[in-house]
């Protein structure tokens, strides 16, 4: 049959009587007996693919490394969660400034804590809704808008505003209770200033907390506050307290002139005393230099009184012995000192026999005549 393969005649059938399609697989260079040049393309590109898949592994490995490089501020601590769980025990968990590591998201989670920086926290549930300037320019209402404006009871039973402002800082051994232990540690803190607030006002009259004993009322609210922060753990230090009180609006102008009043009642008093002081320091120096004064011319009177006293003590001998002639001497020196300056003397002896002598003086004298080159 001509279409049997087995055929003599198609066996013997030459090879350019064949299809010319039909051409027979050449070698690829390096290739293996058998291959053919599709599979060495396929697997050399294979090749290329996992010498890129491996670069790019290293490089995202590098990459997982660097990411997890973080830098902690000279201001701040940080805390690394690991699935959740601090890393480390006590004083360890916290770190400290510089470089650290920790391994990325969803491992490892970085929290930074801010414990250098200076924290405000501010109340107002006591105080009064209005901005300063509507309040500096009287455009406040003249009475408490029940559900906006706060406000807080005192002792006496009256209405006053109260509000606190708060600084502090972070502790470093209480980071950790202070970021963990509690969800928001800024609203406790809050709750303490207002429950110290309410504390400190049921102890106090209004006119004591608001003007006459302010400071022992923000004593006491320090001191409230302090006790509520120790007891939670919350680990701040507190650096200032401003307390604030101030009367309800519509009694505002009368609590203002009441301490107006007083303030210049203080002012006079202080300048009474200090006249006072000025008075009697005064006073006093004088009555010290009529003192002295009267004291220096006591001394002097009784030195003088004493050597007189001596010199009578001294001449008493003398005048005992003669009288007569004592006498005279001292009446020599006593006209000497009368007459020291008498223009005229006149000396009338006493007469031998005792009788008296007749003394007649001309009072209407001529005058005398002047002498040459005196002046008229």
């Amino acid at each position: 049959m001509a279409n049997d393969p087995s055929h003599p005649a198609v066996e013997s059938q030459p090879a350019a009587a064949r299809s010319p399609d039909s051409r027979a697989p050449q070698a690829v260079p390096g290739a293996l007996p058998g291959e053919d040049a599709g599979s060495v393309a396929l697997s050399e590109a294979l090749s290329s693919s996992f010498k890129i898949i491996k670069g790019l592994m290293a490089l995202l490995v590098v990459i997982f490394i660097a990411s997890g490089l973080f830098t902690v501020d000279p201001n701040e601590m940080a805390v690394i969660l690991r699935c959740g769980q601090p890393v480390g025990t006590g004083a360890d968990q916290l770190l400290k400034p510089g470089l650290h590591f920790a391994f990325p998201r969803p491992i490892d989670e970085i929290v930074k804590i801010p414990v250098g920086q200076s924290h405000t926290v501010v109340t107002t549930n006591g105080w009064h809704a209005y901005p300063p300037e509507m309040e500096n320019a009287g455009q406040a209402l003249p009475f408490l808008r029940a559900g906006v404006d706060g406000y807080t009871l005192t002792a006496d039973g009256n209405v006053m505003h109260a509000r606190a402002i708060l600084k502090y800082r972070l502790q470093p051994g209480g980071a950790l209770s202070y970021t963990f232990l509690y969800a928001n540690p800024t609203n406790l803190i809050q709750n303490a200033l207002d429950n110290a607030l309410n504390y400190a006002a049921t102890r106090f009259t209004a006119d004591a907390a608001i003007f006459k004993d302010k400071i022992s009322f923000n004593d006491l609210v320090l001191k409230r506050v302090s006790q509520l922060l120790d007891d939670w753990q919350l680990g701040i230090s507190i650096e200032t307290l401003e307390v604030q009180t101030s009367p309800p609006l519509d009694v505002r102008p009368a609590f203002d002139a009441v301490l107006e009043a007083q303030q210049t009642a203080r002012t006079k008093i202080s300048e009474a005393e200090s006249y006072a002081r000025g008075a009697t320091n005064s006073a006093l120096g004088q009555a010290s230099v009529v003192l002295n004064d009267a004291l220096t011319r006591s001394n002097q009177l009784v030195r003088t009184v004493l050597a007189e006293s001596k010199s009578f003590q001294d001449q008493l001998p003398h005048f005992q012995d003669n009288p007569v002639l004592f006498k005279q001497r001292l009446l020599t020196d006593t006209m000497q000192r009368v007459l020291a300056n008498a223009q005229d003397k006149f000396f009338v002896p006493t007469r031998s026999d005792g009788r008296p002598r007749e003394l007649r003086l001309q009072l209407s004298r001529e005058p005398q005549k002047p002498k040459e080159g005196a002046q008229p």
